[in-house]
């Protein structure tokens, strides 16, 4: 589909970040196919982004150190490293911005393999420009939203484990934790109600915003990862409810001393 067609103008207009609060934010397009490539970069333009693009991981790589973007469109298949590997480098070095796979590869196994390495969302080839474009804006929204309406609160405690939205901190028995913003906001989730069951459709429209098409997977995948750093050692808060969802809470067999 052409960037300029007035169909893709149609689309372009309703999802303009003129008209949302996501306005000014700027995205990293990282593509080695020129034509896919110019596609989003017009499209992002058009809509009001500003855009910067890379064809390889290593260009992406000095992109995102010198620009800075709040966003960052990724093929997976790049001809120097796969987009998968090139967010597990970014995260290594402290990188967390938010990451939309683009790609081919349309197993269960590889959106989940992307969603672990820390990306925020997945879109398949080929896709819809309009489809690409709301899950950026939804993405944006996400991590740009304010802590709460009426200003940021008090840190969420549970146990030993601390979440402060203000420092966007989380600590377990006075360990810092280093959390991707998606992590952090699943989290949030979580913490925010604990010992409550919150069941996969819940967690995906408090943290996501988006429905996913009723995959409720990305939540299992990054609940996994989330267990990993949270409930490395014991006692494990994160369980599973099968058949429904995730509760915070401590084990059954221990004296709760839980302070919400």
């Amino acid at each position: 589909m052409s960037a300029r067609t007035p169909r893709c103008q149609n689309v372009i207009d309703q999802y303009t970040p003129a008209r949302t609060p996501v306005a000014g934010h700027t995205v990293l397009v990282v593509e080695d196919d020129p034509s896919i490539r110019t596609l989003l970069t017009s499209a992002l333009t058009a809509a009001g982004y500003t855009v910067a693009s890379a064809a390889d991981g290593q260009e992406a790589m000095t992109e995102a150190g010198s620009r800075r973007p709040d966003l960052i469109v990724l093929d997976v298949m790049l001809p120097d490293t796969d987009g998968f590997q090139l967010t597990r480098d970014l995260r290594a070095q402290g990188t967390y911005t938010p990451v939309l796979f683009l790609t081919a590869r349309t197993g269960v196994e590889d959106r989940i393999i992307g969603l672990s390495s820390g990306g925020d969302d997945y879109v398949t080839k080929p896709f819809h420009i309009q489809e690409v474009l709301l899950r950026i804006r939804a993405i944006l929204r996400r991590s740009s939203a304010p802590a709460s309406t009426s200003g940021v609160r008090p840190p969420l405690r549970y146990a030993d484990l601390t979440l402060d939205e203000r420092t966007h901190e989380v600590r377990r028995t006075g360990r810092l934790l280093k959390l991707s913003p998606t992590e952090f906001r699943l989290l949030a989730c979580l913490l925010s109600r604990p010992e409550r069951v919150l069941d996969k459709t819940e967690i995906l429209q408090q943290v996501w915003q988006y429905d996913f098409s009723g995959d409720t997977r990305i939540v299992d995948t990054y609940v996994k990862n989330l267990r990993g750093k949270i409930d490395r050692d014991p006692p494990a808060l994160i369980h599973t409810v099968r058949g429904v969802g995730y509760c915070l809470r401590l084990p059954r067999d221990e004296p709760n001393t839980a302070a919400r």
